[in-house]
Parts: structure tokens; sequence; C-alpha cells
């Protein structure tokens, strides 16, 4: 490829780059993406370091909530679950039933929370690990790209060890 082609070629891309990023995707008929979260309208992907955390706080803070008030219930239900069925009601087997299903709709609750909470924490640190990567990445090409732009002076003599034009050696 020669050095006027690449330029023509990088032209063209910047001439036909879209204002916004496009991933995986051709506009529909008209030029508008049928995406609802169209790049277009509404900029790169992001990830906001707040979002991920505010939401990781919110799982802890359930989690916490959750195990010091809603576990409460779990021991007085079974104490009367075992009062009643010593008296010979079959009430105390269906509030046992009703205690036993409670603690582990709760702990199933709990452990959705701590997920939550653990996934977001990674995710925040995942997120930032990446953003960090492509920032290097992409200030390596801009690197590059302006060692490519840079002209010290004409181009110098052909070298003769390549021959003479047409690729042949010269034989003077």
């Amino acid at each position: 490829m020669a050095w006027d082609e690449w330029e023509r070629l990088k032209a063209e891309a910047a001439a036909d780059r879209p204002t916004g990023m496009r991933l995986n995707q051709l506009p529909v008929e008209g030029g508008e993406s049928s995406a609802p979260g169209d790049p277009a309208k509404y900029g790169d992907l992001n990830v906001n370091q707040r979002d991920l955390a505010k939401i990781g706080k919110n799982a802890f803070d359930l989690y916490n909530d959750l195990w010091d008030q809603a576990r409460q219930a779990v021991p007085s239900s079974e104490k009367a679950a075992r009062t009643l069925t010593s008296r010979g009601l079959a009430l105390g087997s269906a509030l046992q039933h009703v205690a036993t299903r409670w603690d582990e709709q709760l702990s199933s609750l709990m452990d959705a929370c701590a997920h939550i909470s653990n996934h977001m924490t990674v995710t925040k640190r995942l997120h930032a690990e990446d953003d960090h990567y492509i920032r290097r990445q992409m200030s390596s090409i801009d690197v590059l790209d302006a060692g490519f732009d840079e002209r010290v002076g004409r181009p110098g003599p052909r070298n003769e060890i390549y021959g003479g034009p047409g690729g042949k050696q010269d034989t003077r």
C-alpha cells in the first residue's frame, strides 16, 4: 500500500465515521438505528462507577436489614409451632412449615443480595481496569499514528541494494 493510498483511506474513514459508536449493527432504512440505546443519539457505552457503587451499597444494606429484621420472625414462629404441636393442635405443624419456608426463602433472598453486592464490587473494579487498558491502547495508537505523520525531510535516494528501476540489478 502506497503512502498516498493510506492517507486517502484514512480520510475516507474519517469522513464516513458517524458521530457516535456503532456496535454490530447497520442503520435501518432512512439512516436511523432501531436500537433503543442508539449511540448516535445517546453517546458511547458508559459505565458510571457511582451507579455501580450505589447498586452494590443498596444490595448490601438490604442484606443487613434482612439479617437484622426479617430473621426475627423465625425463632418466635418456631417456638409457637412447638407449643401448638405439644398441645395436640394441627396448626402447630402448619406454622412450623411456614416458618421453615420463610427461613428458606429469606436465605435465598439474602444470598441474591450478597451476590449482587459482590458482583457490583467486582464489576466496578473490572470496568476500571478495562477503561485503563482501552485508554493505554488508544494513546499508543495516537503516538504511532503521529509518527507516520511527521516528516523530517524529502525522501532520500533509492537504495542501491534493491537494484535499478523495475527491480533488476544494474550490471553497469
